[in-house]
């Protein structure tokens, strides 16, 4: 290979410019977003995802845009009429369209301590079912982003779309790797909410629990104060589109999620009183910690296995969860301050692969993991060490 001219090395710094000046654009709203954390909930947006044009996903009777506004309306009202002192802003109270990138700067513009975003969920199986919430964040699991990709791909209705989002594409898997810049600020606050509704659509509601999840949402992304997504049900579920139809199903729901925003407020304004609320660490990319199973048998077997992860989530599960019954062996990991729960083991990689579409149908997100000496390995390291 030749040396190459200095034509072409002017060109080659001159797209690296370009593709950094075009980043600190894409990122710009954020970097001035204040690095306080949230310690008093005076007002907080809710936004029902779609509206308009964009009727979300569409199940047999209903669509998406229409459940959501119903649900998020209640929601507000409970708020209002039990908590006169917390003003609340919807991002849209008809079915009118609202561009993503409006609905976070409604919640920017208005300095909100809270931002939550209702949505139904979608899947190709008709038998999936369940609640669940996502705040900012990455995953390695492909249903997850097929997920975020399909609400991400609503840019595309706006008209000009390309420039309101520096040309990202929400139908390209490349493109999300400028999420991984930036780690929001207000994540553990953010997981503390989400696990609030996630035990109350489990108690209250008498949902399926898929747990909180992390994901490249763009509307999360744009915001300046804890987030979340939630997905109360699936519409492609005949039952679950009849209950979130229905008024009775709606009130539940929504009455789930404002239980969750009265402990939410209360812990935050108690943690705050006592002085206890840390500051966050700024914004910076994130950090990887090593994932070990808290059972010591798992911790002394250098065997490697394969597991299917089915579950993450701030709060321990107790292992005989009625949740894991079905599916044999279940172990629990650790990460920082995450529980990570895994069902199934083998040496066989194949074996566990069988096990996957079975455990799917209440778990869409699981997938196999390979664990040596307790501890999560990378899958390829484990397959190259089986061969």
């Amino acid at each position: 290979m030749g040396i190459p001219s200095l034509k072409t090395l002017l060109i080659k710094r001159y797209l690296c410019l370009i593709l950094v000046y075009a980043v600190i654009i894409f990122m710009a709203p954020f970097l001035h977003a204040t690095d306080e954390p949230v310690d008093k909930l005076d007002i907080v947006v809710i936004d029902a995802g779609h509206g308009g044009h964009d009727p979300g996903a569409i199940g047999s009777r209903g669509k998406e845009k229409d459940i959501v506004l119903a649900v998020a309306l209640k929601l507000g009202d409970y708020i209002e009429k039990n908590l006169p002192d917390i003003k609340v802003i919807y991002t849209r109270k008809t079915d009118v369209f609202v561009e993503l990138h409006e609905r976070a700067n409604i919640a920017n513009r208005n300095n909100a301590d809270l931002f939550i975003s209702i949505h139904s969920n979608w899947w190709t199986n008709p038998n999936t079912r369940g609640a669940e919430t996502f705040t900012m964040g990455t995953s390695h699991d492909e249903r997850n982003l097929q997920v975020a990709m399909k609400e991400n791909s609503v840019i595309t209705l706006e008209e000009n779309y390309e420039s309101n989002y520096e040309g990202f594409d929400p139908d390209l898997a490349e493109s999300y790797i400028i999420f991984n810049l930036m780690q929001k600020t207000y994540t553990s606050q953010s997981i503390e909410f989400a696990d609030l509704v996630q035990d109350q659509f489990r108690e209250r509601a008498m949902r399926n629990d898929r747990g909180v999840k992390q994901e490249r949402f763009l509307v999360l992304w744009r915001t300046t104060m804890p987030s979340v997504l939630i997905e109360t049900g699936f519409i492609t579920n005949a039952s679950e589109q009849r209950y979130m139809m229905s008024k009775e199903g709606q009130e539940y729901l929504a009455s789930a999620i404002y239980r969750a925003f009265k402990e939410y407020k209360r812990n935050i304004e108690n943690n705050s009183a006592k002085g206890s609320l840390k500051l966050p660490e700024r914004e910076e990319r994130p950090v990887t910690y090593m994932t070990v199973a808290t059972d010591p048998d798992l911790q002394e077997d250098s065997n490697i296995y394969y597991m299917v992860q089915v579950l993450t989530t701030t709060r321990g599960r107790t292992l005989d969860d009625f949740s894991f019954s079905d599916y044999g062996h279940v172990a629990e990991f650790k990460t920082n301050n995450l529980y990570k729960y895994a069902v199934g083991k083998s040496t066989s990689f194949e074996q566990v692969s069988r096990m996957v579409p079975e455990v799917q149908q209440s778990f869409p997100g699981a997938f196999v993991i390979a664990v040596q000496g307790g501890i999560i390995i990378p899958l390829s390291e484990a397959r190259n060490q089986n061969k």
